[in-house]
C-alpha cells in the first residue's frame, strides 16, 4: 500500500493560496459580473496580495535571514525554493492583472462614460481645473524629501504610495543629478474628480496631478524623470507574551514598529528608468525578483473607494436586504422563541439584527444578570460593544474575552478594549500563546425562581459590516446542555481550571482535531461497499497534514468526500489508490463564503456541526476554538440542503484537479443555472414572504430595540 506522505500528494500552502487569489482576480475578468463590481474585485486581489507579502512572504524571508532551511512538512519545499516560486507566480499574476484593467475594465468604464486621464489627454478647461485643485489642495499638504549625503533615505511608511523623482540643476550643469521622494499624500482622495462635460465623467489620479507640477515643489531645478513607486514592509507584530506585563500596551508599541518593518516587495511604474529601479532597489535592499514593473495604477485598492463614490446606476449587483431569519418570523420575544426551539441564521441571506437585538435585549432586561461574549474581529461603529457597554452601565456582570492579537484589526479591538473597561465591563485580552478564535454568547436570566441560559454560538464574527458580505451560520439554544458548557468554556478562558468534560461542544486547542480525526475515522469504520461512508465538509482552508492524511486514509476504504473548501487547499484530489474518492470545490462569489459546515454520514444515524475552526494547524494546535453539534431535526436537514446546493452550483464554483489547477464548473446543456449564494437569498425572500404573509398581525424581531 503506498505511503501517504509522499510530497507529490501535497500542494504547497502558499501557492495554493496564491491559486486562490487567482479565482478572486478571475471574477474581476469575468464579463458577466457587473462592471464596477469587476473593478472592486481587483481592489480585494491587491488587497489580499499585500497582506499576503506582508505576513507570509515575509515569514519566509524571516527563515531565510536565519538560515533556516528546514523544508515545509508537506510539499518539502525550503524558503528559498517557496520564495522563488512565488516569485514568478506573482510576476504573472500581476501582468494578468494589468491586462484585464487595461484591455478589459477601462474600455468598458470609458463605454459607460467614465475616463480616467492623464494630464496630457486633459482639454484646457480640465488642465485650468487640476492647476487650481493642485496650487489649493494639494501642493500645501506636500513634502519634498532630497536624498544625498546629509539626508539619507527616509523611512517610508509601508504601502504607502510615493514619487521619486530625478532632478537637474537650471544654472549648473556640471552638478550632479539630484535625487528626492515626495510621499503622495494618504490623507487625500486618490482620484480627483473633473468637471463634467457632455455628459462623460473624467478623473485624474492623485499622483499623476502632483508629478505634472513637481517643478513648483522644487524651484531652482529641472524634473529629468518622476514615476510611483510603493514599498510593502513585513508587518507580522511579534508580543512576548509572557514576558509583557501590559499585553495592550505591548500590542501598541509593536503596532507602532508595523509601518517600519523590513521592505518584502518593491512595486515601480514600468515606465521608470533603469538607473532608478535600481537605485530604489538598492536602498531598500531587495533582490531583483521582489521588483515589480506595473503597467499601469499602483495600489489597486484604491477602486474599493472608488466603488462607493461612484453611484451610476447598473454597474453593481442589485442591491439585497437581508431577510428576517425564517425560524423568528412571528415571534415577540427572542428569550421566548429560543426557549422552545434551537434557531438558526444564516448570513447575509438572514438579518445579523437578531444578533444585535439579542444582545440589546439583554443589556437592557432586568431578568439578565450576566453577559458572556467572545470578541475577534468588530466592526469600526459596533452596536455590539455599544450593548455590552450599556449592559454593564445597568448593573450587569458582563465579561468580554476580547482578541487583540486579530491581525490587522489590532488597532480597532483596542479602542473597543477601552472603551468596555471604562464602561466597567470584566475585559480579558485573549490568552497567553493562544489566539481566541470562537464565537460564542452567553446570557445569564433569572426566570422565576430559576437561572436559565441562552447561548449563540456562530461561525463568524460579531461583526455587523461583515456580515452584510460573508456568509456564516449562527445559532441560539437554550438547551442546558449547551448552556453548562459554554459556562464551563467561559470559566475555564477566565480562571484556572484544567479543561472540562465537555457534554456538547468540542475545543482547541485540546480535543478538537482529537474529534475531527476520530468523525473521520468513524466513517472508515462504518464504510463498505455496499454502503460506504460519506463526508461532507464545507470551510476556508486545509492545511493540516493529519487531517489530509486522514481523509486519505478514509478515500482508500471508500468514504465517499466532498469537501468545499474557499482558499488554501493542500490536499490533491483524484490521485489513484491515494485520494480518488475526495472532490474539492471552492466558491468564489459575490459574497466570501466563511461558514464552516461539517457533515459525517455515520451509517445512517448523521451528525452534523458546525464550528468557528478551518482544518488549518493553526486552529487546531494555536487558537481556542469552538465545533458544536446541530440536533434539532429540521436545522439539521436545513443544514444538509445547504451543503447540497452549493454543490449543484454551476455558476460560482470551482473543481480541483490532481495537476493543483482549478477550473470553473460548467453547465451541461439544458442544465438549470445554479448560483448558490443567488439561490440562497431567493430562498430566504420566499420564506420570509409566505411567514410575513401568515403572520401579518406580529411585528417579528429584526431590529435592535
Amino acid at each position: 500500500m503506498k505511503r501517504l506522505d509522499y510530497k507529490s500528494y501535497y500542494i504547497n500552502r502558499e501557492l495554493s493560496w496564491l491559486a486562490f487569489n487567482e479565482r478572486v482576480l478571475a471574477e474581476a475578468a469575468d464579463v458577466t459580473n457587473p462592471l464596477f463590481e469587476r473593478l472592486n474585485f481587483m481592489a480585494i486581489t491587491a488587497s489580499n496580495l499585500d497582506e499576503f507579502f506582508m505576513v507570509r512572504v515575509a515569514g519566509l524571508k524571516d527563515q531565510q535571514k536565519l538560515v533556516y532551511t528546514r523544508p515545509d512538512n508537506k510539499t518539502r519545499m525550503s524558503p528559498a525554493q517557496q520564495l522563488f516560486e512565488i516569485s514568478k507566480r506573482v510576476h504573472e499574476d500581476v501582468v494578468r492583472a494589468y491586462q484585464i484593467l487595461n484591455k478589459s475594465i477601462f474600455p468598458a468604464l470609458v463605454k459607460n462614460g467614465i475616463v480616467f486621464l492623464s494630464p496630457s489627454e486633459m482639454s484646457s478647461e480640465y488642465r485650468e481645473f487640476v492647476s487650481d485643485y493642485y496650487r489649493h489642495h494639494i501642493f500645501p499638504v506636500l513634502t519634498p524629501l532630497a536624498i544625498d549625503a546629509s539626508h539619507p533615505f527616509p523611512m517610508l511608511a509601508n504601502r504607502s504610495l510615493n514619487l521619486a523623482v530625478l532632478l537637474e540643476p537650471d544654472e549648473d550643469d556640471d552638478q550632479e543629478i539630484l535625487f528626492a521622494v515626495v510621499q503622495v499624500p494618504s490623507v487625500l482622495p486618490r482620484f480627483i474628480e473633473l468637471p463634467r462635460v457632455d455628459g462623460k465623467v473624467a478623473y485624474v489620479l492623485l499622483e499623476d496631478v502632483i508629478r505634472e507640477y513637481l517643478e513648483m515643489l522644487f524651484p531652482g531645478n529641472r524634473v529629468l524623470e518622476a514615476a510611483p513607486f510603493r514599498i510593502t514592509r513585513n508587518a507580522d507584530i511579534t508580543v512576548d507574551e509572557e514576558s509583557a506585563e501590559d499585553l495592550l500596551e505591548e500590542i501598541e508599541k509593536e503596532l507602532k514598529k508595523r509601518k517600519r518593518g523590513a521592505a518584502v516587495r518593491l512595486e515601480v511604474a514600468d515606465t521608470m528608468s533603469g538607473t532608478l529601479v535600481e537605485t530604489l532597489r538598492e536602498w531598500v535592499e531587495l533582490p531583483e525578483d521582489d521588483v515589480y514593473c506595473i503597467n499601469g495604477p499602483l495600489d489597486l485598492t484604491f477602486f474599493a473607494r472608488f466603488y462607493q463614490h461612484h453611484d451610476k446606476p447598473g454597474l453593481r449587483y442589485p442591491p439585497i436586504i437581508s431577510q428576517s431569519p425564517q425560524d423568528l418570523i412571528g415571534e415577540n420575544s427572542i428569550f421566548d422563541a429560543i426557549a422552545r426551539k434551537d434557531v438558526m441564521v444564516h448570513h447575509p441571506y438572514e438579518s445579523f439584527d437578531p444578533v444585535v437585538h439579542f444582545i440589546n435585549q439583554s443589556a437592557d432586561d432586568a431578568n439578565v444578570l450576566a453577559i458572556k461574549q467572545t470578541l475577534y474581529r468588530v466592526s469600526g461603529n459596533s452596536p455590539v460593544v455599544g450593548a455590552l457597554a450599556r449592559a454593564a452601565e445597568n448593573g450587569k456582570q458582563v465579561t468580554v474575552l476580547l482578541e487583540l492579537k486579530a491581525r490587522f484589526d489590532e488597532e480597532n479591538n483596542i479602542v473597543w478594549a477601552k472603551k468596555l473597561e471604562e464602561a466597567g465591563c470584566h475585559v480579558i485580552y485573549g490568552l497567553v500563546g493562544l489566539k481566541t478564535h470562537s464565537k460564542i454568547t452567553l446570557v445569564v436570566r433569572k426566570e422565576g425562581a430559576e437561572l436559565r441560559r441562552y447561548v449563540h454560538l456562530s461561525t463568524g464574527n460579531y461583526n455587523d459590516t461583515t456580515a452584510k458580505v460573508y456568509t456564516d451560520l449562527g445559532m441560539f439554544t437554550a438547551r442546558e446542555d449547551f448552556g453548562y458548557d459554554a459556562s464551563a468554556f467561559f470559566n475555564h478562558l477566565t480562571g484556572f481550571s484544567t479543561t472540562p468534560t465537555w457534554r456538547k461542544i468540542r475545543t482547541a486547542p485540546k480535543g478538537l482535531k482529537d474529534t475531527f480525526l476520530a468523525l473521520i475515522q468513524n466513517e472508515i469504520d462504518k464504510s463498505s461497499q455496499e454502503n460506504p461512508g460519506r463526508i461532507i465538509a464545507k470551510f476556508n482552508s486545509l492545511t493540516d497534514k493529519d487531517m489530509i492524511m486522514a481523509l486519505y486514509r478514509a478515500s482508500r476504504a471508500g468514504v465517499q468526500i466532498d469537501l468545499i473548501i474557499r482558499g488554501i487547499c493542500c490536499l490533491r484530489p483524484g490521485i489513484p489508490g491515494v485520494s480518488e474518492n475526495i472532490r474539492v470545490s471552492s466558491i468564489v462569489g459575490r459574497f466570501l463564503e466563511h461558514s464552516r459546515v461539517f457533515y459525517f454520514g455515520n451509517g445512517g444515524e448523521e451528525l452534523l456541526f458546525l464550528s468557528s475552526a478551518d482544518w488549518m494547524t493553526r486552529n487546531m494546535v494555536n487558537r481556542v476554538e469552538l465545533l458544536f453539534p446541530v440536533e434539532q431535526a429540521n436545522l439539521k436537514e436545513r443544514l444538509k440542503h445547504i451543503l447540497e446546493v452549493h454543490l449543484r452550483d454551476n455558476v460560482n464554483r470551482y473543481l480541483l484537479y490532481s495537476n493543483g489547477k482549478y477550473r470553473k464548473v460548467r453547465r451541461t446543456d439544458g442544465e438549470p443555472q445554479v448560483s448558490s449564494q443567488a439561490f440562497f437569498y431567493k430562498e430566504a425572500q420566499r420564506h420570509a414572504a409566505v411567514e410575513e404573509d401568515a403572520h401579518s398581525q406580529i411585528t417579528p424581531i429584526t431590529t435592535p430595540r
